[in-house]
Order: structure tokens, then sequence, then C-alpha cells
């Protein structure tokens, strides 16, 4: 999916939303759990009663793997019945010397087709370029996340003068790999105060921003300083969505509460693209 198609489809259902399908079997409501596949139904009710409300799915990969191979199926299964029209994006936070990260591509983008893959730019050039060889294909790199722990090192200062953070020298030099057409980044929503910081750095790429939700961050926010003329933002809500009703009724909610959502990103888009 080309960077036009993805605003096409924001300005087609007046959405930015994405929805994390991080599918846990604990959580799951009791009367699927005889099934052959739970996290595999769970996951379809979920998209047929939200695809038309949301531009992207992002299943966190570590909710599949910690289920051994039984997980894998149901991740394929759970992306063939993503509309093909709507953006897919592992969280899988990959990265590693060249030859395991053009394996870790293989993975994600050939035998699985996700539209995207999130990447952790800890190593370098060499571990997030071999994501970037496929055409049409994107990554989506950790720049600064909402976890407690990002004050370790994306918010050190480089002793260069300039009185920059680590994560916006990250933001500067992976720009020199690839343009906007192909790469994201990851900004939490309890960031906020930063965004301004990383948009005069990658005004023009898209911003992959958790943390609206359970964990607190500001749709308004963020979507004040964050959006730019393509919009430029996909704002993930994972739990306060998939999560909102453990009973039968639990796609229903789930389409409620990505409803309001949406409606909320509807007005945003409209005062200020």
């Amino acid at each position: 999916m080309t960077r036009e198609q993805l605003f096409e489809q924001i300005l087609n259902k007046k959405s930015y939303l994405c929805i994390g399908l991080d599918t846990d079997p604990l959580k799951l409501p009791q009367h699927l759990l005889d099934l052959e596949d739970p996290v595999f139904e769970f996951n379809r009710q979920i998209i047929e009663a939200t695809a038309d409300l949301c531009v992207a799915y992002k299943p966190n990969i570590a909710f599949y793997e910690a289920q051994g191979p039984q997980g894998w199926v149901s991740l394929q299964k759970t992306l063939q019945v993503i509309p093909k029209d709507i953006f897919t994006i592992a969280d899988a936070k990959r990265g590693d010397i060249g030859n395991t990260s053009e394996l870790y591509a293989r993975a994600f983008f050939e035998n699985m087709d996700f539209d995207s893959v999130t990447v952790a730019p800890y190593m370098g050039a060499d571990s997030v370029k071999p994501f970037l060889t496929q055409a049409g294909k994107w990554v989506i790199l950790l720049a600064l996340t909402s976890n407690a722990g990002s004050q370790d090192f994306q918010m050190l200062r480089l002793e260069d003068g300039n009185e920059e953070y680590l994560f916006e020298q990250v933001l500067r030099t992976s720009q020199e790999w690839a343009t906007a057409d192909q790469l994201m980044f990851v900004v939490g929503a309890t960031q906020a105060d930063y965004v301004q910081r990383v948009r005069q750095v990658a005004p023009d790429n898209f911003l992959l921003v958790p943390g609206v939700g359970a964990q607190g961050g500001s749709l308004e926010e963020i979507s004040r300083l964050g959006m730019n003329r393509q919009c430029g933002l996909l704002v993930n809500s994972s739990r306060a969505i998939i999560y909102a009703s453990s009973g039968y009724d639990f796609a229903e909610r789930a389409r409620e509460a990505a409803f309001a959502v949406q409606r909320e990103m509807e007005k945003l888009l409209e005062e200020l693209l």
C-alpha cells in the first residue's frame, strides 16, 4: 500500500484508527473457549465488527508466538480475513544483523504478506535496510515510545552542542535510509510534549501512535500536534476496543468503542486538515 492509498482510506473512512489485535487467550470470552481456534474466532468477529471504522490492524506478534505453532496458524488465518484495503502491521519489533533481518523481512512480507513491520533501530542501518528492499512494504521504526523505560536511552542528550535527544538523532539518521513513502515512526501518545520536536525532524512521515485509550494518551492532543497535510497519523487503540466486553456482546461493544473513536477522528480531520 502506498502513502497515497493510505491517505485515501483515511479520507474515505474519516478515520485514522489502527486497532491492535493483542489477543490474549486468558482474556477471551468464555463462550469462545470450546471452539477449535478461539483466538481466530475472536479476531474474526472483531474485524467483522470494526473494519469500516479503521484503516489499519496491528497484531502484536508476541501474543501469537506465545501460543506456539497454533498461534502462528491463528495469525495467518486472521490476516486472511482482513480486507485487502486495510493496512496491516506486524508489531514484531525486530532488528538484527543483516542476514537475520533479511529472514525476518521474508517471514513477515513474503510468507505472511503484512504491509509493514515494526523494527528496532538500536543496531543501526544494516539491521534496518533489509526490511526496506521490498516495494510496497513499510518499516515502522521505534523512535519515541510510551513506556516508562523510554527515558533510559531515548531521552539522552547528545554531546554535540545541538541539545538534541537520542530519539531525534534516530529520526534524522534513519531518513537517510528511506523516504516517507516507506518509513514510518512509532511515537507514543503519552509523549505528546515531544511530538512537535518529532515533526520538526520528520514532517512528512506517518507516525504510528500507540498509547491512546487504556494507556491514557489524548487523541485530541496528539492529533493537533502531530497531524500533517496527509494526516500522517495512525493512532492505535487495542485493549479499550477489543476488550470492551468479555461477554457474548464483545464484538458489538468493540464496534461501539471503535465508533466513538472514529467520530472524534472525523471531527479532528474536518478541523485540522
